[in-house]
């Protein structure tokens, strides 16, 4: 049915879906969904649908993607309309202060495109930005400062993203986020708690004032919150397109607030001028009967997640019982070898070369393989020669906190999108603008610019140049159609999620729920990290057994899902760890 919708014209279409059910609901009924309840019944059970499905962080968003793809929205319409209501009810992740890696295949051409809006370092910025004294200066200094805020790209990104794909007008993808902010929106128990322990974001005026009452508490769970300032915001922007934020009034107001933190910074307004989104080649590996393709650096995600399955094609994994120790060792140590390339290969490749097609040769991959003992670890790996790469830099061990978002859509033509966004750490730089929060992202790069050799680190601060990331949003191919929309908020550990997943589905035969429920287990090249609270606790005597140093703790993934069936009916998970809801019809 979806080939011979994708063949009709947008309005049949749009008149053929309207009357479709959307995961047991009427698509012209979510309007009446209340996404707080909707979340708490969906976390856990699969969702299906027969044409279309989005699945996002937050009900809301999911809601306002879908109503999209109902009125015959391509994915890139849903996705536009999906990340501008997620700035207003989950603040804390991502918004149009901050940036985005996105991966899109177009039905209409077969092409699958990738565009990277991830922040720039202002022309103004040093090698020695987040250093005193010769040292790195403690994090949390650095990333609650106007130094932190990099230039933001998501607006940009979405804006190539619809120009190429998209098929409803720009401004009114805007309208559910817009009417949200005016009339209000329920506290969400996440957004609460995240609040109630934010030490810093009360600091900020402007940000106290919107996120906090009169008495300095955080609003309540339940409390409607409402946002003029970004409906206004929005309103301008769906008006006039991204120029009306990087250029006039916003853009004044952004560079000023920067300039006032009591730590400024140096956001120009010809950083904002002058930033552009980039469409760049995907990076792309065939894993089993599929192809994985994912964002190129300077996201270091796709690349690393290709480098973790085609090392484990070389191993038992997928005879591997999914929670058994065997598993995790294998799956930890693969990671281990990835996370070394990534920390000394990857970076802006504007400004560095990256040697992707080294990094995924398959003898190299081999090779690497062979290093993983089946009953003992490898302890730390250390980076490889791949083939054609330039001389070993110095090793980079950048922070990235686990606070972003993640957008899985695939419409009724087969169009798809997946998208991760991110102002970086919990609610950014802590600075609030005109109802949105800035970014801290330019934390992402290396504090030092060489390493104790004296070899520079390839994610070293320059001028204009864009820091390394971890988002890993993927597309799995086969017979020239996705079969999988997949992608995960959560720091550098998102390789090791995203990648968890991909073996949950295509070594293990799990649905996209139950891959995405798996009990996370992973190395980023330190301690193997098994997740608190859940049956992968039970592994650490046997890993311990085998070398490895165990670290037990929360792991707070955001995984968002869609996979289609042999019979072409959607599949979509949500992961239960946050309030995400996967909606279809």
């Amino acid at each position: 049915m979806h080939r011979f919708l994708r063949r009709m014209g947008g309005r049949l279409a749009a008149l053929l879906i309207g009357g479709l059910f959307c995961a047991g609901v009427p698509a012209a009924d979510h309007q009446h969904l209340n996404p707080e309840a909707a979340s708490g019944r969906a976390a856990h059970q699969v969702a299906y649908a027969d044409h279309y499905m989005a699945s996002t962080a937050n009900p809301w968003a999911t809601r306002a993607a879908a109503d999209v793809l109902a009125r015959g929205g391509a994915a890139a319409d849903a996705a536009v309309a999906a990340q501008m209501v997620l700035n207003l009810v989950e603040p804390q992740s991502s918004g149009i202060g901050g940036g985005a890696f996105i991966v899109a295949f177009d039905a209409r051409d077969g092409r699958i495109r990738s565009y990277d809006g991830r922040e720039t370092a202002p022309v103004g910025a040093q090698a020695t930005r987040f250093m005193r004294d010769g040292q790195a200066m403690d994090f949390r200094e650095a990333v609650n400062s106007g130094r932190s805020v990099g230039v933001p790209g998501v607006l940009r990104a979405l804006w190539l993203l619809h120009q190429a794909e998209g098929r409803l007008p720009w401004a009114d993808l805007f309208q559910p986020a817009i009417r949200l902010a005016r009339e209000g929106f329920p506290v969400s128990p996440r957004l609460h708690a995240l609040l109630a322990g934010d030490r810093d974001l009360p600091r900020q005026p402007a940000a106290a004032r919107y996120f906090y009452d009169p008495q300095g508490r955080p609003w309540p769970v339940g409390h409607v919150l409402r946002n003029p300032a970004l409906a206004d915001t929005l309103d301008r922007i769906a008006r006039e397109g991204p120029d009306a934020f990087y250029e006039g009034p916003i853009a004044r107001d952004m560079v000023e607030a920067v300039a006032a933190h009591a730590v400024p910074g140096d956001l120009s307004l010809e950083d904002l001028r002058g930033y552009r989104a980039i469409q760049r080649e995907p990076v792309c590996m065939p894993y089993r009967a599929y192809r994985l393709c994912g964002a190129p650096p300077p996201s270091a995600g796709p690349l690393a997640v290709l480098q973790i399955l085609g090392i484990l094609a070389h191993t038992p994994i997928a005879q591997a019982a999914p929670e058994s120790p065997q598993a995790a060792h294998l799956f930890s140590e693969a990671g281990r070898l990835a996370f070394a390339d990534r920390d000394a290969y990857v970076a802006d490749p504007d400004f560095v070369q990256v040697p992707v097609a080294g990094m995924l040769d398959p003898a190299y991959l081999a090779a690497r393989a062979a290093l993983i003992r089946p009953d003992r670890s490898m302890g730390r790996a250390e980076a490889g020669d791949p083939p054609a790469g330039p001389a070993r830099p110095g090793a980079d061990r950048s922070h990235e906190p686990p606070s972003t978002t993640h957008v899985s859509i695939i419409d009724a033509w087969g169009g798809a999108v997946s998208m991760t966004s991110s102002v970086e750490g919990a609610f950014g730089s802590k600075i609030f603008v005109r109802g949105f929060l800035l970014n801290n992202q330019l934390t992402d790069f290396s504090f030092l610019a060489e390493d104790a050799q004296g070899r520079p680190i390839a994610n070293r601060v320059e001028a204009g140049k864009r820091p390394r990331s971890s988002m890993a949003p993927m597309l799995v191919m086969r017979d020239g159609e996705p079969v999988l929309v997949i992608g995960s908020p959560g720091g550098s550990a998102i390789i090791n999620y995203v990648a968890h997943t991909l073996v949950g589905v295509f070594d293990w035969g799990l649905d996209i729920q139950q891959a995405i429920d798996l009990p996370h287990v992973g190395s980023r090249n330190r301690a193997t990290e098994l997740e608190a609270g859940t049956p992968a606790e039970a592994l650490a005597g046997p890993l311990r057994a085998m070398g490895h140093e165990i670290r037990v703790g929360d792991f707070p993934s955001g995984l968002q899902g869609i996979l289609r069936l042999p019979d072409g009916r959607l599949q979509g998970g949500a992961d239960p760890r946050r309030e995400g809801l996967a909606l279809g019809g």
